[in-house]
């Protein structure tokens, strides 16, 4: 059986550019060139019907390493926790006061982009710190 290369994860949200633009500024992703023939991703909406006008956007990382961020505007707001989340891997090897001194530091420059603090998981080795996005869904910082 051949293994799959490439996928990419799906938001569900109410407002997809603003979400994918939080995600660019967490994880260091771009917002691709609009679709071929469009000078700009605003010329690309304005030849939609209105009703599909910011329906999607996605970004990706610059690098083509990892996977396309991919965000689709659903009528229902978010109402559960979710079932699966990404953890942002900032203190990946770290251990201890060094490890959490990176988190809380990765943190701190996320809330002042929207992201709310939950909760720190700490024993005194191992950590991360909970939180959530603009419209609410749950990632780690680990």
């Amino acid at each position: 059986m051949p293994s799959i290369k490439q996928f990419q994860v799906t938001f569900d949200c109410a407002e997809p550019e603003r979400l994918a633009r939080f995600w660019c500024e967490v994880l260091g992703y771009v917002v691709p060139s609009p679709p071929a023939g469009f000078a700009t991703w605003d010329d690309y909406r304005l030849s939609q019907a209105p009703e599909d006008r910011g329906s999607w956007f996605a970004c990706g990382d610059p690098s083509g390493v990892g996977p396309r961020l991919y965000f689709q505007r659903v009528p229902e707001g978010k109402v559960v926790k979710n079932r699966v989340h990404l953890d942002v891997r900032v203190g990946t090897g770290l251990v201890g006061e060094e490890r959490l001194a990176v988190l809380e530091a990765e943190c701190a420059r996320l809330v002042p982009l929207g992201a709310v603090r939950v909760e720190l998981l700490y024993d005194g080795h191992d950590s991360c710190i909970v939180m959530r996005d603009i419209e609410g869904n749950e990632f780690c910082i680990d």
